[in-house]
């Protein structure tokens, strides 16, 4: 039966987490929308969201963990069997080689974060240290950049801007900013306002701009170069902002000077003309904002071009007014610090940092005695107000990385932390990606002994998928958790089944708005799957387990919550002064205390209760103009429970433009823009190598290309897709006659890391020597007559060998590859 009153929750398949209503019919989504009273999306979504049906019912669901037999199948076993089994097996792991042989991957991808911040709780227990997960095959170049120019993340006010640029980015699929296909249509059709795209393809928003710079693929960083250095040497620049706002800027003039720009115009693939007319539309432009992505991140020079985007709006001083680029709160990063600087002033420790402790450290001496009172076991606090400031702080060196690194953990922003195998920079905390399996598949004594997978699916979405899978099978032990049997559960030795993003409390950190930023817990519509349990309830049995915290203390602390917040925040606080070992599982200790006291709808969401008192003591100005006022941890406490209570988003931060400047982490607020490893790539651009492919492997091949029904992979079944169910292979008509080749006809694709048959789609889309396969696809789903794979895996064909010389990100988008004409699949090996 249908039920008429629709509920609110979220899409989960992009950064966006657009509201929608959803109207059930039993277990089935009946009818999805829009939903406007959220205060971010206000109604608007793409129409993948209208599909979610598909990610929530279907055959692909767990029911029962799964234990590896030595033949390779599973058989189902019970919950207690698996968990006491992996518990064991973690104690022994940890006694023989320590915590930090045992690797975490995941965070949840677009749509499930709170199973992750659960997961520190069992890091902090076992002392794991090594952390990943897919922000590390795309995002950490940016993260290390922004950290050096001013420590935070920045996006634009695309909707109020004169001048859109995009940098390998194609917003009409990959959306990524509030309401983006309508925001495109009027800048396409606003004389006033232009569009700049950068992208060897004519992608759907390259075809509406007044600047498509159709760059040869592996060519950005000669193209952005060439812009910036327009700039420059005609003198384009905000004078007044640069002198006004950044430090550096002399040392960047001078690398930009003397550069050829009619030669880089040459490597690049793009007219001289062209470059020297965008460069000075934007120069010209009252507002203009920056978008790069994947099609930039997972390519060539990928750190080098992060600067170069981002030099382009400084030096042109859009920052900081309505249509240009901003620095936003967060109510929780996704990944540990940005990184250090490049010997520029930072905030001293007596800033923020310090004022959080002092504020933490007054709230529990001044609630002691009252809270001796209320609670006899906890008469004791008094004695520990000579240490409260060491407890506090103990609290906020777990909290930080709770609410300041949630799905990277804390630490190693600068590349400072390298992997222990094999050296790579860690980024935000994360290890990168392509050194994942080389950290395994090794007798280093050092090297990752067991994998812990969390709502990812690593063995499909990393590069060379095959040593993926080799380097699980290698370990002493691999779990999974997920709501599928995926391409990596079928590599685990356990895997346990999750119940769906809409069977219990969820949420994503993706806030990233200005000046209003928008949290959204999001509730459960149904019950969870018989079988299944939420990722949080996997922790805590796992850690109850594990006996991390004593029965006393968890008494204590419920008792606390039973009584309110302001007791419970004391007690809280006083707890972890008295014994700071309890700030590793923070996360656990609010699952099991205030948790307990929540609905039971939410009890998942109590480790936002941190998350909450971190940010209202971080933006008191902003958090209190949202509505969460008062002193000590009054604020923290309101704003949780309007998070718990809140059917949509929360606005949790109120900014004006004249806030923006706070979060530039610098002393004196300025940007750092001479960064001297960048400026040293763009002083070697001249001599540069600018070509990867070779006669054997001609062609670049983009290796996960967004189209109007790719997504992740959550999707597992196909019949969502209403065309290009099998993901054809894009191609150039010139590629496709000099391989042979004519429209639907199959074809070998083969890279240096494997081969597949695919089936050529001849497009206009494409630039010579450039072909393309879409995301998403490769999945093994179970239909009637057996499992069957629809599309190509990309990452079959991808390798770890070719990445970022700085981030270690890996080249998706620019691996080199052939096409070999065949006569039918049939024929193909």
């Amino acid at each position: 039966m249908v039920e008429t009153q629709p509920k609110a929750t979220a899409c989960v398949l992009c950064e966006c987490n657009c509201g929608i209503t959803v109207e059930l019919d039993g277990r089935r989504f009946a009818k999805i929308r829009g939903d406007k009273s959220h205060p971010a999306s206000a109604g608007y979504t793409c129409e993948k969201a209208m599909r979610l049906d598909l990610y929530q019912n279907g055959p692909h669901r767990l029911t029962s963990p799964l234990k590896r037999q030595p033949d390779g199948t599973y058989r189902e076993i019970d919950w207690d069997t698996a968990l006491d089994e992996i518990t064991a097996r973690l104690v022994a792991l940890r006694a023989a080689h320590g915590g930090e042989s045992i690797f975490f991957y995941g965070g949840g991808g677009q749509g499930n974060h709170l199973g992750s911040a659960n997961a520190l709780a069992l890091r902090g227990a076992l002392g794991s240290v090594y952390h990943s997960n897919a922000l590390a095959q795309e995002k950490t170049g940016e993260i290390w950049v922004d950290g050096r120019l001013y420590g935070g993340h920045t996006k634009g006010d695309f909707e109020h801007a004169e001048v859109l640029v995009f940098v390998g980015k194609n917003p009409w699929q990959s959306h990524s900013f509030p309401r983006a296909r309508p925001v495109l249509k009027e800048v396409a059709a606003d004389p006033a306002r232009s569009m700049v795209v950068i992208d060897p393809r004519v992608s759907e928003t390259a075809a509406m701009a007044d600047f498509h710079l159709q760059v040869a693929p592996g060519r950005d960083a000669w193209l952005m170069a060439a812009l910036v250095a327009v700039i420059i040497q005609e003198d384009l620049v905000d004078a007044e902002f640069l002198t006004a706002h950044t430090a550096g800027y002399d040392e960047v003039r001078t690398a930009f000077r003397d550069i050829d720009i009619p030669a880089f115009a040459t490597i690049s693939g793009v007219d001289v003309d062209r470059i020297r007319a965008a460069a000075r539309r934007i120069a010209a432009a009252a507002s203009v904002c920056v978008y790069e992505d994947l099609g930039i991140q997972q390519a060539p020079n990928s750190t080098l071009v992060s600067y170069l985007n981002k030099l382009l709006w400084i030096v042109t001083g859009n920052f900081g007014r309505p249509g240009t680029m901003f620095l936003h709160s967060s109510f929780a990063l996704l990944a540990g610090g940005s990184g250090g600087g490049s010997g520029a002033p930072r905030r001293r420790s007596s800033g923020a940092a310090r004022l959080r402790k002092r504020v933490l450290a007054r709230t529990v001496t001044a609630a002691a005695a009252t809270v001796g009172a209320a609670l006899p076991a906890l008469a004791r606090v008094d004695a520990l107000r000579p240490g409260v400031e060491a407890g506090a702080s103990a609290l906020l060196d777990a909290v930080v990385p709770l609410a300041g690194g949630l799905l990277g953990g804390g630490g190693g922003g600068g590349g400072n932390r390298v992997t222990p195998v094999t050296g790579a920079k860690i980024i935000g905390g994360l290890v990168p990606c392509n050194s994942i399996a080389d950290e395994i598949l090794t007798d280093h004594p050092n090297r990752f002994r067991a994998l812990w997978i969390d709502s990812s699916n690593p063995a499909h979405s990393l590069p060379d998928s095959g040593r993926f899978r080799d380097a699980m099978r290698a370990t002493e032990l691999s779990v999974v958790i997920d709501v599928a049997f995926t391409e990596t559960a079928r590599q685990a030795d356990y895997v346990l089944p999750a119940a769906s993003q809409f069977e219990k409390p969820e949420a994503t950190f993706f806030n990233f708005e200005f000046p209003r930023n928008v949290f959204h817990l999001r509730k459960p519509l149904l019950e969870p799957l018989q079988g299944t349990l939420s990722e949080p309830e996997i922790y805590a049995r796992l850690l109850r387990r594990l006996r991390v915290v004593d029965d006393a203390t968890i008494t204590r602390l419920r008792r606390a919550a039973e009584t309110g917040r302001d007791t419970f925040g004391a007690t809280f606080l006083a707890t972890v002064a008295a014994d700071p070992g309890l700030a590793k599982v923070v996360p656990f200790l609010l699952y099991e205390t205030l948790g307990a006291t929540l609905d039971p709808a939410v009890r998942g969401a109590a480790v936002l209760w941190g998350v909450s008192q971190l940010c209202a003591l971080s933006n008191p100005k902003a958090v209190g103009r949202a509505g969460f006022t008062g002193r000590g941890l009054t604020p923290g406490n309101k704003l949780f429970d309007a998070i718990v209570a809140s059917p949509t988003g929360v606005v949790f931060t109120d900014d004006t433009w004249d806030d923006v400047w706070q979060y530039v982490k610098r002393a004196d607020r300025r940007f750092t823009l001479d960064v001297d490893t960048l400026l040293a790539e763009v002083r070697a651009l001249p001599t540069a190598r600018t070509q990867w492919t070779t006669p054997e492997f001609p062609l670049v091949l983009a290796a996960g290309e967004r189209r109007s029904f790719t997504a992740n992979t959550i999707f597992r079944n196909p019949d969502w897709r209403r065309r290009d169910r099998e993901g054809h292979l894009r191609v150039s008509a010139a590629d496709a006659a000099t391989a042979g080749l004519s429209d639907g006809d199959p074809a070998r694709l083969v890279t240096a890391t494997g081969a597949a048959t695919v089936t050529v789609e001849i497009s206009d889309m494409m630039r010579p020597g450039n072909i393309a396969l879409p995301n998403g696809h490769g999945l093994d789903f179970p239909h009637p007559d057996g499992t069957t794979t629809t599309g190509i895996a990309p990452n079959e064909l991808t390798s770890t060998t070719h990445k970022d010389a700085f981030a270690g990100t890996p080249w998706h988008k620019h691996v080199p590859a052939r096409l070999e004409r065949v006569q039918s699949a049939a024929n193909a090996p």
